[in-house]
This record gives structure tokens, C-alpha cells and sequence, in this order.
């Protein structure tokens, strides 16, 4: 199966034929996938070298002119480094463009710390008007990406896509706004976001739980949240691909209304020092269907 990278330049590159409007920036990264589409389109595929700072700033140019620009590289370069001008050069200009990031959380263990952002959707919450898409299998990247850049429908909105080496093994019916029900029970809400899906059906697998899928978590779904726990226990765990707890205020938000217990389980703040692999990454951060199971157990309990 592709990755959901795999899947990006083919899909943005088919939108540079169809949309005038539409435009890429890179800074070295990813600049391969499109080296056609530089062919065809010299004047909308960009590369600005490593100089991550005018990636957001070439970006927020080519929205001012009424383009609507793809930026394109690793989260940490796209969110962390660039932070102030993603700030100012996009929120306080009050313009539109689609960041789609790559390397996740610690997609790529052999680049270290420097390459991996746990923390960049945290980072974005701090800033208004911004949606944040996760997708949890290549197909579902494939839709959020077209729904994101809407080639073609004038869109000139904030949208951030977190794309991930990992994947769920099935693609679900996303529409880039609701959380989908896929497990109904009566003893707490679990929501897995993106990624998390698989892990969480195997570590929920028996239990009298609610499962929610969340492929966009901002705007948060809160109605969704509400009718879960309508019919279940208001214990709700939260189960996200980056920072642990990242969510956890926006789901205190949606009930406030009753009483309720929320616990965010994710990417821990203690850099792990080792460089190891993906799987031991996922281990050490508790995101396993093993450690998950005693957690979300423990908690219900």
C-alpha cells in the first residue's frame, strides 16, 4: 500500500492542471514528487530552499495575490520553526493556505528530535481560525487534501494536514468536519484520532465502549462527543497520534454541561534520547493496542 505521501504529489500536482489558483511552495523537501509539475507549471511550483521562515512567508505572498498555496515540508519545519511568521504572515494577514506536513511525531527516528513534532497541533491551537485534518489511511489523506484545498471553489480558509507514516488498515468515509461512530457501547467514549484507529479497536476489542473516529480535530466535534455520551458514561479517553492531552480542553468544552472525566493519551513530553524505530516509539509512548487496553481499562475502571 502507498503512503499517504506517496499519495500527496500525485494528487496536488493533478489539482495544479485542473485550478489555476492553485500553487506549491517547498524548501527542498519533497521536491522530487514534483519535478513533472515543475515542467508543466514553472511559475506555481516553488522552491525556496532550506530557508523555512520564507516558506511561510512566499506562501502567505502567493495567497495575498489570490492564489491558494500548498506548503509543503516536515512538521517541524512547518509549524515549530516558521511559527512566527504562520502567525503573522498567514493569521495576522488574515489569509488562507493548506501546510501539509510530513514525518508526523517520529515518523522518521533517524532524523532525531530535530525532525519530530508531537507538539505541532498544540502549537497551532494557539492561534484562531485554523483546521486541522488527520488522516488515518492514504485514501482518507487523498480526500482531506482535496477537501482542504478545494481547487476550484475560491476557498481562501486555514487548513493544516498532518500527514503520518502510519495508517490504519481500512479507510473510512471521512468528510473533513464530523467524528464517525464505529463501535457503540455504554461504558465510556473512547475517540481515536487519525492513526490511533487500529490500536484502539484492538485495545477496546470486547469492552462496552463507544469508539469515535476523528479524522479533523479542529473545529472539534463536540455534538458528536455529546450524542456519545447521551447513550454511555461520560468517562471519555481521548487517543491522539501527537501530544498527550492536546484535545483533552476541547473535550472538557463540549460537556461542560454534566459531569464528565477525560483522559488524553498520546505522545509524552519526555524526549526519548535513543533514535530506535517507529514501532519502538509507538511502544515507548504507551500508543500500542496492549499498553492502550491497560490505560483506557485502568481509567474506566
Amino acid at each position: 500500500m502507498d503512503t499517504m505521501r506517496d499519495r500527496f504529489a500525485p494528487v496536488v500536482s493533478g489539482m495544479l492542471d485542473e485550478d489555476p489558483r492553485v500553487a506549491v511552495v517547498l524548501a527542498e523537501i519533497g521536491r522530487d514528487g514534483f519535478m513533472e509539475a515543475t515542467r508543466r507549471h514553472p511559475d506555481r511550483v516553488i522552491n525556496v530552499g532550506i530557508r523555512e521562515q520564507l516558506l511561510i512567508g512566499a506562501g502567505a505572498g502567493l495567497a495575498l495575490a489570490g492564489m491558494r498555496p500548498v506548503v509543503h515540508t516536515f512538521a517541524s519545519f512547518l509549524v515549530e520553526r516558521p511559527f512566527e511568521q504562520v502567525k503573522l504572515d498567514l493569521g495576522h494577514q488574515d489569509v488562507g493556505a493548506v501546510l501539509v506536513s510530513a514525518a508526523a511525531s517520529y515518523d522518521w527516528p533517524a532524523g532525531g528530535f530535530t525532525h519530530m513534532a508531537p507538539g505541532d497541533v498544540a502549537v497551532l491551537d494557539t492561534l484562531d481560525g485554523w483546521t486541522v485534518h488527520v488522516p488515518g489511511h492514504p485514501d482518507e489523506a487523498e480526500t482531506l487534501l482535496r477537501h482542504a484545498v478545494g481547487a476550484g471553489e475560491g476557498k481562501d480558509d486555514k487548513v493544516y494536514v498532518r500527514l503520518s507514516a502510519q495508517s490504519n488498515e481500512q479507510a473510512r468515509a471521512v468528510d473533513g468536519q464530523r467524528f464517525l461512530t464505529v463501535r457503540e457501547g455504554r461504558r465510556g467514549v473512547v475517540v481515536a484520532v487519525g492513526p490511533m484507529l487500529d490500536a484502539v479497536l484492538a485495545a477496546t476489542e470486547g469492552l462496552d465502549v463507544t469508539v469515535l473516529y476523528a479524522s479533523t480535530v479542529r473545529p472539534f466535534d463536540s455534538a458528536a462527543l455529546r450524542r456519545a455520551t447521551d447513550s454511555a458514561d461520560t468517562d471519555v479517553v481521548l487517543v491522539e497520534p501527537f501530544l498527550a492531552g492536546t484535545s483533552t480542553a476541547a473535550a472538557n468544552d463540549a460537556l461542560l454541561h454534566v459531569p464528565h472525566r477525560v483522559l488524553g493519551l498520546g505522545v509524552g513530553r519526555r524526549e526519548l534520547r535513543r533514535y530506535g524505530q517507529l514501532g519502538e516509539h509507538v511502544a515507548a509512548h504507551g500508543l500500542d493496542a496492549a499498553s492502550l487496553r491497560e490505560r483506557i481499562t485502568g481509567f474506566l475502571r
